[in-house]
């Protein structure tokens, strides 16, 4: 799991490895699910996302675009928001982090952190 507080924003993520959606040697997928928390004493608005994703070998791919899973969810002071996604890979470990792009109610942006979390096949580590 990782944990990361920016400007009152609190993002978590856990992942998971999906062995019915996997193929090794050539394939592996993952599953991650973030909570994004307003511990703030103003409104965010989730713009964006950047995810840095390194395979095993050290093979880094970026992922970049609007909104999560389709939304971009405005959260008052005290809410969170919670989405589930997944991570195909072509190793059976890797890690994951990044941010999202938040703005406040007076178009003030800012990146909320996400922390490095691991994907890894628990079979991997025999």
């Amino acid at each position: 799991m990782s944990k990361a507080i920016t400007r009152g924003v609190r993002v978590q993520v856990r992942s998971k490895f999906v062995p019915e959606r996997s193929s090794p040697p050539t394939s592996w997928f993952f599953a991650y699910e973030v909570t994004i928390a307003n511990e703030s004493d103003v409104a965010v608005q989730l713009v964006s996302r950047e995810w840095i994703i390194t395979n095993g070998e050290g093979v880094v791919q970026t992922v970049a675009g609007p909104g999560v899973v389709g939304e971009q969810p405005r959260l008052e002071p005290g809410e969170a928001f919670q989405y589930v996604s997944a991570c195909p890979l072509d190793t059976a470990v890797g890690t994951m982090k990044g941010h999202f792009v938040m703005t406040t109610g007076a178009d003030e942006r800012f990146e909320a952190e996400v922390a490095e979390f691991v994907l890894l096949d628990p079979a991997a580590v025999n």
